[in-house]
Formats: C-alpha cells, sequence, structure tokens
C-alpha cells in the first residue's frame, strides 16, 4: 500500500525505529511521546546481530557501528575470579553474518532520533486512549489533542495504554524475581579485557561488563532480592559491597568506580505473551507487545525486528491496512512469546530460583568451549525476518 499516514505513540528505541522504518517506505509518519524530555530507561543494551541487521536495512549500518562496542570474546568466572571458560565470538558473527554492537541507550537514541528528524516528534503528548473505524485510527492525548491516521501504532512501553485498547484489558506485569544495576563506566583493563564480554557467577548473583562505543563499558549486577526493596542511590555502593562481598578483585573495581547517580536499579519484570498484538488498525510493538526480562539480550532486537516486518507487511499488500496488520501479528506472535519463555526460562536457571539448576549451570560453564553457548545465541538471531 502507498500514501499511508501513520501515528507512533512512543519515541523509544522501538517507536524510533518504526518511524525510520515507515518513513523508508515513504510513508507519512507523525510521533508523539508523553515526556517531555527524551530520556532512554537504562544505561545499555546488548544489541546483538539480529538487531543490527534490521539497522543495516534502514541504512544506519555506518552509524551503529561507530557507536557500538568492539565485543570479540566472551568470558565467564566464578566469583572467586577463577576462568570458568572463555571464547572468540568469531564463529557467531560468521556464522550469523553481523557483529553484535553492544551500545548505551543514550547513543542509540541521538542515532535514530537524528535519522527520523527530531522536528518530527512530538512532545509532552500523553495518550490518554485510542479510537477506531473502517476508515481510520485516532490517538487521543489529554491535553485534547487527536491524531488521526491510517494506523496507529503503539509503541508506548511495558506500561501502554494502546495495549490495554488492543486487548481490552490492562494485564499484569510479573515480578520475574531480581534487581538489576546497571550504568556506564570508563572501560579499563583492571575491570575486564576492553573487547570482553566478561561475566561473574555465583549464588544466583551475576556480575557483568561489555565495551560500548566511547572507551567505556556498560555494566550490571543482578541479586535476587523480596520485591519492593529500597531503591536509595546514595545506598547503591554499599549495597552492591555486601551482596558482592568476598567477589573477584575486578567485581569490587568495578563498584567503586560506578557513580551512583548514574546507575539504574530496576526491579525485573515481564508479561505473559499476549494473545494478541493487532486490533483492526492498531498494532502493538516493543515493550508494549512483548514486555521481556533482559536474560537474553533481545528486548530491543525484537522490536527493531517487529519495526521491520510491520513495514514490509503494509508494504506487500494492496489488501487493506487490517490485512497488513493481521499479516504482522501472524509473523511476530510466535516469535516473541518465544522470546519472553526463554527469557524467563534462563532467568529461573541463572538466577537460583532452583538452585540445584544453576549449581549444575555452574559446573557446566567449567567445561564449556563456547560452542554450545553461541549455538544458543545463533538459533534466536537466525529466527528473526533478517536471517
Amino acid at each position: 500500500m502507498e500514501n499511508l499516514k501513520v501515528v507512533v505513540v512512543g519515541a523509544g528505541m522501538g517507536g524510533l525505529t518504526t518511524a525510520i522504518a515507515m518513513q523508508r517506505a515513504g510513508y507519512e509518519v507523525e510521533i508523539y511521546d508523553r515526556v517531555s524530555e527524551l530520556r532512554p530507561a537504562g544505561a545499555g543494551i546488548s544489541l546483538w546481530s539480529n538487531g543490527v541487521k534490521v539497522l543495516n536495512r534502514l541504512g544506519l549500518g555506518p552509524e551503529i557501528s561507530k557507536i557500538g562496542g568492539p565485543m570479540q570474546q566472551m568470558a565467564y568466572y566464578a566469583k572467586s575470579g577463577e576462568l570458568l571458560t572463555r571464547f572468540s565470538l568469531s564463529p557467531l558473527i560468521e556464522e550469523v553474518g553481523q557483529s553484535p554492537y553492544p551500545v548505551s541507550r543514550t547513543d542509540l537514541q541521538m542515532m535514530l532520533l537524528e535519522a527520523v528528524g527530531e522536528s518530527n516528534v512530538q512532545l509532552g503528548r500523553r495518550c490518554i486512549a485510542v479510537e477506531q473505524n473502517a476508515e481510520g485510527a485516532t490517538a487521543i492525548f489529554e491535553d485534547g489533542h487527536r491524531a488521526s491516521g491510517d494506523l496507529v501504532i503503539g509503541a508506548d512501553g511495558t506500561h501502554s495504554i494502546i495495549r490495554t485498547h488492543v486487548l481490552g484489558h490492562k494485564p499484569e506485569r510479573r515480578y520475574v524475581g531480581y534487581v538489576n544495576w546497571n550504568g556506564l563506566v570508563p572501560a579499563s583493563d583492571d575491570i575486564a579485557p576492553l573487547d570482553s564480554w566478561d561475566i561473574y557467577v555465583g549464588n544466583g548473583q551475576r556480575a557483568s561488563v561489555m565495551p560500548v562505543g566511547g572507551d567505556r563499558f556498560y555494566f550490571f549486577f543482578d541479586v535476587p532480592l523480596p520485591k519492593g526493596t529500597e531503591r536509595d542511590s546514595t545506598r547503591f555502593k554499599p549495597e552492591l559491597s555486601e551482596h558482592f562481598e568476598g567477589w573477584a578483585k575486578p567485581v569490587q573495581n568495578l563498584i567503586q568506580q560506578l557513580d551512583p547517580d548514574k546507575t539504574n536499579r530496576v526491579e525485573i519484570h515481564d508479561i505473559e505473551p499476549l494473545e494478541t498484538l493487532v486490533k483492526g488498525r492498531v498494532a502493538l510493538i516493543g515493550d508494549a507487545a512483548h514486555s521481556t526480562s533482559p536474560d537474553l539480550g533481545q528486548g530491543g532486537c525484537q522490536a527493531m525486528e517487529d519495526a521491520w516486518t510491520l513495514a514490509n507487511c503494509l508494504l506487500t499488500t494492496s489488501l487493506s491496512v487490517e490485512d497488513a496488520l493481521s499479516r504482522y501479528e501472524a509473523s511476530r506472535k510466535e516469535r516473541v512469546a518465544g522470546i519472553v519463555l526463554g527469557a524467563r526460562k534462563r532467568s529461573n536457571m541463572t538466577h537460583g530460583k532452583e538452585p540445584e539448576k544453576t549449581e549444575q549451570w555452574y559446573a557446566e560453564l567449567a567445561k564449556e568451549d563456547g560452542q554450545k553457548i553461541m549455538n544458543a545465541i545463533s538459533r534466536t538471531i537466525l529466527a528473526g525476518p533478517m536471517g
């Protein structure tokens, strides 16, 4: 179909990528977000090859390669610092046909915003409802503004208002069971090699760093904790020092080098796979469609796959918008459900939900040459629409 007008609600990673894909398809696009200033949630993201391939296809390959980190190897350590396994990622990269790019979320958002055109994004618009009929769909905002188009795309995140319209009810967010601290620190070899994703494991906890652009590490710490524990940035360093007492020197160095005021502390949630991703002329993408824990590193990549698939479905049919969206749902529903459930299963294993399975995983890591890990990552990447 040609000459469509597309209303995108949400200017995060998924919404901006979708807007770019729609612009590249030749459609008129309006983008709205409730915030007064765009500030990406989280410090960094492990952008795996399937997400990078979408950006390549949208003409952003040179840009993402400049801001992505040089991740060439991967290593697991016991909490004591004992090396469990270290291996090159070259076989994975050769198999899937593209390097991964760990990246600062701010850098990624600014890259996408420049590509879509900052003037095309209207901020301070809080969507409160959506209406549709046989001719089009309309997003309705708290200030009374109404944005109408041939379709409305809900890219409004894990707390999505548009998802409630599509489903007819508001699904519950499910606490996965752990707290995640994340941020950025200057890259230094007293924390990890500058081209390596290093992960320390023990007690159902993780401490990890990966390189991003600008000679920085993206770091995260995971600790299983009850829901509702206090978030106080002045306590972040002593809190982490307590949880990771006795862990290896690089973990201690990381804790000391982080800036508490620039560190996020998040209780990780997901949502059960949705029964539908579309309703008539309204479609969900990104966290609105498949809010997942970060344990497969696929949240952002799946939003990018959504964007590409949705644009292709619209471009390759002349029947109707509704038909295109139903094809989008058919293409994406099983794929994203598998990611949500796969991330949940991995989270349970890595965070001690069943302690004997976690201990078995630690033992297996000590015998791992990297092939099993890379095979699992490869299967996830190659199952996507970009191959």
